[in-house]
């Protein structure tokens, strides 16, 4: 699909059942307001607005609180200080950041990851409806008691974790958090209504009663060294462009391979079945066989998803302005779903690679692992992929390397390296010191306790 079919208007049949979804939401979720829009092809192709108030009906352009979100922003910053070289994941937070000390010896990862063992919250009153000036130092994010799990055991979801991280990019930029946002992702992508404070036009953040048709205004502040973990306010039309950005990267700011490291699992079940993890920065949900990636996010007043299906190039975004009631991941979710559902990607039409590499087509075909027979394809870009031909096993694809071997990119051999090896009896493959046959158990392979010279019988 090019472009510009990607980024046609929606059939009607898909736009009703988007405005239904989001009207549902809006009715039986009880919220003040709500937005609800689809990215496709990069850019929003469809919204909607419902509102309590018939004469202020909310557009794609109208800003709200968006949380949690903005986590997904400052990861983003502090990749891009990894990718210059100027931090390495791995190496305690502290290292760059000694006010940073009472997070003991996380790892950058780990609180990317909520895996510091940090408490969920800070210490003092409610962060998120307090000011800033409740914490003027970093040290203040801390409560009594700072750690409550050993650095990488557990998820432990923590706000102060990514108030660290804000921190951090501005120590090694030697600007504020704030400025370096501005600077690195929303100028690059024109995300000119994206702020930390509100900007008109932009809804009131409101509570609304639990068991009553009423409701009272909700404060907005600004919650200083807490900013990076939930300011900023943001619109439809925006969020879907840095949807489009995580989908598929920008040379400006990071590239897609980053972007997809960012979203592999780090934390939370990572087994065949799981439902939901946590990457570096992005949430992850498994629903109805697709993995979506993206954050959710409230502050009081507000609620905000944002959900992107890498699989069908789509992304869900809700907004409401309520502390509780509508469920924004479920409709960001269903929005992906029913669109997908109406309007399923229309793929690329297949064609035959520019020129024949001999060597690279004499790896393809039937490999054992043992007993057990496994194909190798090569897919577009010199890429590879195997894959059990039961259908079970360790099922993973490759990227070439400049050495004339392949790294994993997935499954078991993530990151492991595939290196064919040739000997005068002829070739095997060496995959994480796996050894990969063209015949099971073939005696001239270089195989770990070599194989029966007596080969196969009955008895």
């Amino acid at each position: 699909m090019t472009t510009s079919e990607a980024r046609e208007s929606l059939l009607p049949a898909t736009a009703r059942a988007l405005l239904h979804r989001v009207a549902v939401a809006q009715a039986e979720g009880r919220a003040p307001s709500f937005v609800g829009g689809l990215m496709r092809g990069g850019a929003l192709v469809w919204s909607a607005g419902r509102s309590a108030d018939e004469h202020r009906v909310p557009d794609a352009d109208t800003q709200y609180r968006i949380g949690s979100l903005t986590k997904m922003f400052t990861a983003v910053l502090v990749l891009r200080l990894r990718e210059e070289g100027l931090i390495d994941l791995a190496e305690p937070v502290a290292a760059h950041l000694p006010e940073a000390a009472p997070a003991g010896s996380a790892t950058v990862a780990q609180l990317l990851a909520h895996t510091s063992g940090l408490a969920a919250e800070t210490g003092g009153p409610w962060w998120e409806r307090t000011p800033g000036e409740v914490r003027p130092r970093l040290t203040d994010v801390f409560g009594e008691e700072p750690l409550l799990h050993p650095a990488g055991r557990t998820h432990h979801y923590s706000n102060p974790g990514y108030a660290i991280l804000g921190a951090l990019v501005a120590q090694v930029r030697g600007t504020t958090w704030e400025r370096a946002l501005r600077r690195e992702i929303l100028a690059p992508l024109g995300m000119e209504r994206t702020t930390t404070a509100p900007e008109p036009p932009h809804a009131e953040g409101w509570a609304v009663h639990p068991f009553a048709d009423v409701m009272q205004p909700e404060p907005a502040v600004d919650t200083g060294r807490m900013a990076p973990a939930g300011e900023l306010w943001s619109t439809a039309a925006d969020l879907a462009r840095f949807a489009g950005f995580l989908l598929d990267g920008d040379p400006r700011i990071l590239p897609v391979e980053t972007l997809r490291e960012m979203r592999a699992p780090a934390s939370g079940p990572n087994d065949p079945n799981w439902s939901a993890g946590y990457g570096l920065g992005f949430g992850l949900v498994r629903t109805e066989g697709r993995v979506l990636f993206g954050h959710g996010g409230s502050m009081p007043g507000f609620l905000a998803s944002l959900w992107v299906s890498e699989e069908d190039a789509l992304a869900g975004i809700a907004l409401a302005n309520a502390t509780s009631g509508p469920a924004t991941g479920d409709v960001a979710c269903d929005l992906v779903r029913l669109t997908r559902d109406h309007e399923p990607r229309i793929p690329e039409p297949w064609r035959p690679a520019s020129e024949a590499d001999p060597e690279l087509l004499a790896l393809t075909g039937t490999w054992y692992w043992g007993t057990r027979a496994h194909t190798l394809r090569v897919t577009s870009g010199r890429n590879l992929s195997l894959t059990a031909l039961d259908g079970g096993g360790r099922a993973s694809r490759f990227r070439p390397e400049p050495d004339g071997t392949w790294r994993g990119l997935d499954g078991y051999y993530a990151g492991e390296r595939l290196r064919p090896v040739t000997t005068a009896e002829g070739t095997y493959l060496d995959l994480g010191s796996f050894v990969f046959t063209r015949a099971p158990y073939e005696p001239s392979a270089v195989l770990p306790g070599g194989a029966d010279p007596r080969g196969w019988s009955g008895a």
